[in-house]
């Protein structure tokens, strides 16, 4: 069982962390495969894709994927030995957006957990935590958050690593010893 699973809420620290972890496992003039599955939709989005692509630097290969990830991760397999995809939540939505249904959506997150687990590079994932904030008021919002809850259920099964960022500190709560652990 392998991979690693970030979990947290906004500006949690969960992307910082994920490419502080992914450059500790890059040897030498290795390059990490970063999979994004934001899209622009606006242009402070569009200005935000581009600043976190210069901050990630050169030694990381980046493939926009909003929809298809685990097509992406095939491709990648064995070609990167470390890949992180920002984020989970993200990709989530865009299959919602596009009309795929819970149980799909579950069943891709189980697809990507078993991926993770059988894979020869070190998978990263980054997931937003949505179970600690107020029930939300329309269907829609409850259907991602439960999608969101059951597939990050699922990855942390899947993973040998899981931790919670919270305010730049990662919290390990599988794997990594005591609890908590600095990054850098």
């Amino acid at each position: 069982m392998g991979g690693t699973l970030i979990l947290g809420g906004t500006r949690s620290g969960k992307s910082r962390l994920a490419l502080l972890l992914g450059e500790k496992r890059l040897k030498g003039g290795e390059h990490g495969l970063f999979i994004a599955t934001a899209t622009p939709s606006d242009q402070e989005m569009e200005e935000r894709i581009k600043r976190h692509k210069l901050e990630r630097g050169p030694h990381w290969k980046t493939v926009e994927e909003p929809v298809e990830l685990l097509t992406a991760l095939e491709q990648a397999e064995g070609i990167y030995p470390v890949i992180i995809v920002d984020c989970i939540t993200l990709w989530l939505s865009n299959l919602l957006a596009k009309g795929t249904n819970a149980e799909e959506t579950e069943a891709m997150g189980e697809a990507l957990g078993h991926t993770v687990a059988g894979s020869s590079s070190h998978i990263i994932l980054v997931s937003n935590e949505l179970g600690m904030g107020t029930v939300p008021s329309h269907p829609l919002a409850r259907r991602f958050r439960d999608a969101a809850g059951r597939v990050n259920q699922s990855l942390a099964a899947s993973c040998a690593t899981v931790i919670l960022a919270v305010a730049g500190i990662p919290m390990y709560i599988k794997g990594g010893g005591n609890g908590r652990e600095e990054a850098a």
